[in-house]
């Protein structure tokens, strides 16, 4: 990539291409796994932003989890998962960038993840930066410098 490029890309900040807070899916701390179960199911996302009672983000609960839990010897225990909580199995060690990080912190942030967690200041949840997204503002950025001529 061009220092040009580079450059460009730079520019554009994660605040234009994030989806805002109220629009995403998401789970409280306390929420027993079905209803974390069902988030997931009804949504058709594979992981959503765990936030605590203030809505400050404080990690991401995916399927691959919930149904580990549940997985018995010979069958999936079921009754597990109203008696389980999502901070029992909630991965609390994840990348969050915020609305004034670029889209390269994107990027490269994106690299092993679906989506990136946008916070503010104080960790309040703000909204996800997806892979879509940035694909979609690369995929511009490529078809303007080349094939636009």
């Amino acid at each position: 990539m061009s220092t040009m490029q580079e450059r460009e890309l730079q520019n554009i900040l994660v605040e234009e291409l994030m989806i805002s807070s109220e629009k995403v899916a998401h789970v409280q701390l306390n929420n027993p796994l079905e209803h974390a179960l069902l988030v997931l199911v009804k949504s058709g996302y594979a992981a959503v932003p765990v936030l605590d009672s203030s809505y400050k983000l404080v990690g991401i609960v995916g399927k691959t989890v919930i149904l580990n839990e549940i997985l018995g010897l010979e069958r999936f225990e079921i009754e597990n998962l109203s008696e389980m909580r999502v901070e029992e199995v909630m991965n609390s060690d994840i990348p969050c960038l915020t609305r004034k990080n670029n889209l390269v912190d994107g990027l490269n942030a994106l690299i092993n993840h679906a989506f990136i967690c946008v916070v503010d200041e104080d960790g309040y949840f703000d909204g996800i930066l997806t892979r879509r997204a940035i694909l979609k503002e690369l995929k511009k950025d490529i078809y303007m410098k080349h094939y636009k001529k």
